[in-house]
């Protein structure tokens, strides 16, 4: 697999991760069938192309990458969906973390 296309499975990695963390909500302690089943295979295809992503990339970069996408993601999304707060502070944080993700982008080989 090109790096290119490694970036590209991981950004999907990511966009999975976000999924699951937000069906995790849903599921109401693994009580609900159809998040549950939602948030579980989510999961696993969070993890399948993290790992398939990982062959070409270095571990530590994926793993950040893959990481800091969905906790970004699931934080914008509980600010959306659940009306956490989104006080300046928060997104402020939320927004170092996205240029972190950048960051570990435009450093990686």
């Amino acid at each position: 697999m090109s790096v290119t296309s490694s970036w590209i499975v991981l950004i999907i990695a990511g966009l999975f991760e976000i999924c699951w963390a937000i069906g995790l909500k849903y599921t109401e302690g693994f009580t609900k069938l159809v998040p549950s089943v939602f948030t579980l295979i989510t999961l696993a295809m969070s993890m399948f192309l993290l790992a398939r992503a990982s062959q070409t990339l270095p571990i530590g970069t994926a793993y950040g990458v893959w990481v800091g996408i969905g906790a970004l993601g699931a934080a914008l999304l509980g600010i959306i969906l659940f009306k956490e707060p989104a006080t300046p502070s928060r997104l402020f944080f939320l927004g170092l973390l996205l240029v972190s993700i950048i960051g570990l982008k435009i450093t990686s080989q």
